[in-house]
Parts: C-alpha cells; sequence; structure tokens
C-alpha cells in the first residue's frame, strides 16, 4: 500500500495516469473512494493523484481539532514528498475549504485552481437549505434509512430511485467503511472554524492567482450553487460551470460530465 510521511503523519495515496500532475482532495469523512469515478477518465489525461485525509481511511487520524491550515499543510508535504513541484488542486465540499487554503498559502504549488460543491465560509456565504439540514441532521430513523435519506437529498431529485444499485454500492462501502467519530468531528471543526468573518475565506480571496474553475451540480441542496456565484465575484480569474440533472455528490452522479467539465478547463 503506498504511504508516505508528510507533516508528521502517515498519508495513503495512489497515483493514476501521466501527464500534468491533477490532485484531488475528498470532502468531509470520504476517503478516495468518492473519485472512483471520476479517476480512469481523468488518468487517461492528466496523472492523477487521491488521497485519503487525515482522520479518514488508511491515513493516520491524530486527535483533532483539524483547520483548513493544517490539511493544506498536509497536502504540501505530501507533494513535496512526490517530488511534485507543482499541480492543478480540485477540492469538493471540505476539500475546497483545504483547496482555497492551497491557493492562499503555497500559490507556487498551485497550477489551476478547481473548487467544487463549496463556500468561502463566514456570515456571507449561502448555507445548507433547510430540506437537506433536516434530513442530515434527522436522528429517529435506523441508520441505514438515514443513510439512504441523505444521499437522496444529497443528489439530484430522482437520482437515488433510479440508481438503485449505485445507492447499494455506496451502502455497502459505508458499511465496510464506517464513520469513526472522533476523527470525524475533528474534520467538521475545519467548516465550523471558518464560521466566524474573520476567519473566512472571503476576504483573502482577491489574492488567489490561479486561474480558478467553480464547478457545482445544478441541484445542490448541501452547499447551494448560488455560493458559485459568490466564490466568482471574490476570484480574480475564475468561471463558474453547474453540471445538470446533479447534486452534492457529482463525483458518484455524473463523473463523465464533470470529467468533461475538468478537462476542457485545464487543457485550455
Amino acid at each position: 500500500m503506498p504511504t508516505t510521511t508528510a507533516n508528521g503523519i502517515n498519508i495513503y495515496y495512489e497515483i493514476h495516469g501521466s501527464g500534468d500532475p491533477l490532485v484531488l482532495i475528498c470532502g468531509l469523512g470520504y476517503d478516495m473512494w468518492q473519485w472512483h469515478k471520476m479517476v480512469p477518465g481523468l488518468a487517461e489525461q492528466f496523472q492523477v493523484i487521491t488521497f485519503d485525509n487525515r482522520g479518514v481511511g488508511q491515513t493516520d487520524k491524530p486527535a483533532g481539532p483539524y483547520s483548513a491550515a493544517l490539511l493544506a499543510a498536509d497536502t504540501a508535504a505530501l507533494l513535496e514528498a512526490l517530488n511534485i513541484e507543482k499541480a492543478h488542486i480540485m477540492g469538493h465540499s471540505m476539500g475546497g475549504f483545504i483547496a482555497q487554503e492551497m491557493a492562499l498559502s503555497y500559490p507556487e504549488m498551485v497550477d489551476k485552481l478547481i473548487l467544487a460543491s463549496t463556500n468561502f465560509g463566514g456570515p456571507h456565504h449561502l448555507p445548507i437549505t433547510p430540506e437537506a439540514m433536516a434530513v442530515l441532521s434527522d436522528m429517529t430513523s435506523d441508520p441505514v434509512t438515514r443513510f439512504k435519506n441523505g444521499l437522496a437529498v444529497s443528489t439530484a431529485p430522482g437520482w437515488s430511485e433510479n440508481n438503485a444499485a449505485m445507492i447499494e454500492e455506496w451502502l455497502a462501502w459505508r458499511v465496510a467503511n464506517p464513520v469513526d467519530p472522533a476523527p470525524y468531528q475533528a474534520q467538521m471543526a475545519i467548516g465550523l472554524s471558518l464560521l466566524a468573518e474573520d476567519a473566512c475565506f472571503e476576504p483573502r480571496l482577491a489574492n488567489v492567482h490561479a486561474e480558478t474553475l467553480i464547478l457545482f451540480g445544478e441541484h445542490d441542496k448541501v452547499v447551494p450553487p448560488g455560493n458559485a456565484d459568490l466564490l466568482a465575484a471574490k476570484i480574480p480569474s475564475s468561471t463558474i460551470h453547474l453540471l445538470p440533472n446533479a447534486g452534492h455528490f457529482f463525483p458518484i452522479e455524473v463523473p463523465e460530465a464533470a470529467n468533461e467539465a475538468i478537462i476542457e478547463f485545464l487543457k485550455s
């Protein structure tokens, strides 16, 4: 299993394909499995680096809380350990916080930037919709029902009903990789630490010099796509791409369409 010691922890990673390096940073509570439908197509064009963030999967899980700065330092140290001086950086959801910090704290390591299904924190971002909050915070149902309801509200309308086999695969993955409460809470602290106006990314984003793609599913209820406009208004060289028929988990819902948008942006 490929692991390397970086920033004081053991990080599990995988590399697929060849070409310009492209780093994919996972969201809250997910390991690199979240990218498994996108990696084969991207690896035809790029050297794709996926890894498990601190706190999940096969990477070390030291006590938290964690911060975007800490996990960005992990990512930068991983690239250094792999002798990669500069890479395209893509972060999804919580991974988008890490990607923003990478662009701000390690600009020399960031070629192009992709911010997916994320926001800049603080009091001015658009929060999770009441519908999604109600479903994701429900503790009255059994765990399997809660998980399936969570996927239904986190994907495009009708997607979970029309993709029953994928939902079962998703459930099987989660059963085999259960959430470890302590590191999950440590990762959750990343987003919570950005809620204050003086701690969020919003006032810093004018300093992002990397060309940036802001990529959202048009039906995202977890991070509403209106956040794309807010990010674009702050990042000097940025464009928005909304993926039709997709919600928050577009890497699973519409991997081919996502890859097409990514490849077009990175090759332009």
